[in-house]
């Protein structure tokens, strides 16, 4: 049977349109406008480093330029529709997903009581419901009220105070949700007191939960393999993946469809009709110059995004500093349907400053160019809470 075909632009247009980042974007990026475009992407990642902005913020200001980090905190802690749990990563997920999200509960619960030393350990049910009973006496704490904040130079959830370890162990498993935080602390309330109630006593059978989870993951990928739905939000399995696309197929809901790669290689993946006719009358993108989060849903997927794009790219945090290849948080950035290059800029004082740029082979870095890169940075200011560009001298790289 002769499969249909993307080529490699007509996919990279359908993602980058799937992830509100083919047309330039508008509107106030607050209230019901960014809970539309939350629930457009499905998720976004919460991430602490903030050398320009933090991931989440950066994420939403790349979609929506008036968006400021007091208009998501608004979503979780004022309108609730929204909270935080886990997808691949922490995340800050659309309220109307809650009910999917009890298999996830059910099925992290199971694996952390599997893996986790500290849940093995005398004492652990007593520490739990030590902290249910002071939360639902005292009201909504942090790991600080608690006695739990990590010791210095712990490096991981091994070394935390076994009450801090509880309540990640309680938000994790749905007892308790993150009602807001203060500065970047998550601040933990029970349940029932942050979710709202249609939400918390909505029950979707485990069946109905994976046709969601890989449905959501299809409309907002525009095609996939097995795999990568299963890994959109991390409640799928594998298997329950394959399956579901088995049937999918059968009944006609889905097809098969080659996507072109950047390499010129073909990869089978799973659409939708409606898919393929929206990706054959989508317009050429935008040619702003975005400057992207490392973290961003387009970049989740580092190796879907390198197959798709040609674009190698990895965080360089953990890497000491004589071995890294480009700088400690290098920012992503696309122009159009193409990633052009990747960017080493942060926040100093009152100044932004621009490290270094460093563009991918074979992109000219031309006149016009030039001036939409320094016009993305104009605009980033008034996220970073910048005055001035500061430029190094030689922040161009070879």
């Amino acid at each position: 049977m002769t499969l249909d075909r993307l080529d490699n632009a007509t996919a990279r247009r359908l993602f980058l349109d799937r992830h509100l980042l083919l047309a330039p974007g508008g509107g106030p990026g607050r209230g019901q406008d960014l809970e539309t475009v939350l629930d457009q992407l499905g998720f976004v990642q919460v991430d602490s480093v903030n050398t320009l902005a933090r991931a989440h913020d950066l994420i939403l200001w790349a979609r929506r330029g008036r968006y400021r980090p007091a208009a998501l905190s608004r979503l979780v802690s004022h309108r609730r529709s929204a909270f935080e749990h886990w997808t691949h990563d922490a995340s800050v997920i659309p309220m109307a997903a809650y009910p999917m999200w009890r298999l996830k509960f059910e099925r992290d619960r199971a694996r952390m009581l599997a893996r986790w030393p500290a849940a093995r350990r005398a004492g652990w049910q007593e520490e739990l419901e030590g902290v249910l009973a002071h939360i639902a006496e005292h009201g909504p704490a942090a790991s600080r009220d608690l006695g739990g904040d990590a010791p210095k130079g712990s490096s991981g959830w091994w070394d935390w105070h076994p009450s801090k370890t509880a309540l990640e162990f309680l938000w994790r498993s749905g007892r308790l949700s993150v009602c807001h935080r203060a500065g970047f602390q998550k601040v933990y309330d029970l349940a029932e007191r942050v979710i709202p109630p249609e939400a918390l006593n909505a029950f979707v059978p485990d069946a109905g939960v994976i046709d969601w989870a890989m449905s959501a993951a299809l409309a907002r990928l525009g095609f996939a393999t097995s795999g990568e739905l299963a890994g959109f939000f991390e409640i799928v399995t594998r298997a329950e993946a394959r399956d579901w696309c088995a049937r999918a197929l059968a009944e006609g809901r889905i097809r098969e469809v080659e996507v072109a790669l950047a390499d010129g290689s073909l990869r089978r993946s799973y659409t939708t009709e409606d898919a393929l006719a929206e990706a054959r009358a989508l317009p050429q993108p935008s040619a702003r110059v975005r400057l992207l989060s490392p973290f961003d849903p387009a970049l989740r997927d580092r190796a879907r995004a390198e197959r798709l794009f040609g674009f190698h790219y990895r965080i360089e945090i953990f890497t000491p500093e004589a071995k890294r290849r480009y700088g400690y948080y290098v920012f992503p950035v696309l122009q159009g349907d193409r990633l052009i290059g990747r960017m080493e800029v942060k926040r100093s004082g009152s100044a932004l400053e621009l490290r270094a740029f460093w563009p991918e082979a074979g992109v000219a870095m031309g006149k016009a160019r030039r001036a939409g890169l320094f016009s993305e940075l104009e605009r980033v200011q008034g996220l970073a809470g910048t005055e001035r560009l500061e430029v190094a001298r030689d922040w161009l790289r070879g």
